[in-house]
């Protein structure tokens, strides 16, 4: 069966692990080496069972310990075309692993089939994933979105389990002390997807047959986990559909200290 894990999730680092119970990849690794290797043994992930790196973009939240941790075990890493030219200016690749660009047609790692797809955000060229498991399940990891686009809308429809930005509070970011430039930037169409803003996907998501919400990459200054919850469960709520028998939707931990994995 398929497994998913988020290990880290948040402006502190990302990084998710999808697979089964003996290979997978990881989709980021925006901790250091010691805490991505750390936080898989905690969740039972053998680091040695991971296939590739598949990376969204260059962010230091998303790749801070990726030279590292693909060096140390020679992990092949993969990310688009602009994202890899960045991470070769900033030294993040080198010969001790294999990298590669990932184009829209995809491509097979772990027994999984990975494709691409473009998001809104402001760096060289960012992109989600949508991944269909070794059983013929499907996941998609949709973070650092400006907004929703249809490319994205299309992609992660339909999919068993879904991992969605929950970033911000509108309210908490326009009245917080970050600097207004900052406050501009997250709220543009190239920054962070807002909880509103993400409950008002979930109905439509639902009718297209995705049950497992994952909200994630929630903000530390201008969220919190239970706000981000009940703007989501409101709108689903508000439609007449039920925890449980509708759909289900979790939070992804900052740090996955329960080393909770789920199976789907």
């Amino acid at each position: 069966m398929a497994r998913f894990c988020p290990l880290f999730s948040g402006s502190s680092g990302n990084s998710y692990y999808i697979g089964s119970a003996s290979s997978g990849i990881l989709v980021d690794a925006g901790r250091t080496a010691k805490q991505l290797g750390n936080m898989l043994d905690f969740c039972g992930i053998d680091v040695n069972s991971i296939q590739a790196i598949f990376v969204t973009h260059e962010h230091s939240d998303h790749v801070n310990g990726l030279r590292v941790l693909a060096s140390r075990y020679h992990i092949p890493v993969y990310a688009s075309g602009g994202t890899m030219a960045a991470l070769e200016r900033m030294g993040c690749i080198n010969e001790k692993f294999q990298s590669g660009v990932i184009d829209e047609n995809g491509l097979e790692c772990a027994g999984m089939y990975i494709k691409p797809f473009r998001t809104s955000h402001d760096s060289a060229e960012s992109i989600g994933y949508r991944i269909q498991t070794h059983d013929g399940r499907s996941v998609a990891i949709s973070t650092d979105l400006g907004y929703m686009s249809d490319e994205v809308r299309n992609a992660i429809s339909g999919t068993d389990l879904l991992v969605l930005e929950s970033n911000h509070d509108i309210g908490m970011l326009t009245n917080g002390p970050y600097p207004y430039p900052l406050k501009k930037r997250i709220l543009s169409n190239t920054g962070h997807l807002s909880n509103t803003a993400c409950a008002d996907e979930l109905c439509g998501l639902v009718g297209k047959g995705t049950m497992r919400f994952v909200l994630a990459h929630l903000s530390s200054e201008n969220n919190t986990p239970e706000l981000a919850y009940q703007t989501a469960l409101c709108s689903l709520t508000l439609a007449g559909l039920q925890q449980g028998k509708d759909f289900e939707l979790c939070v992804a931990p900052r740090e996955n200290i329960q080393g909770k994995v789920t199976i789907f």
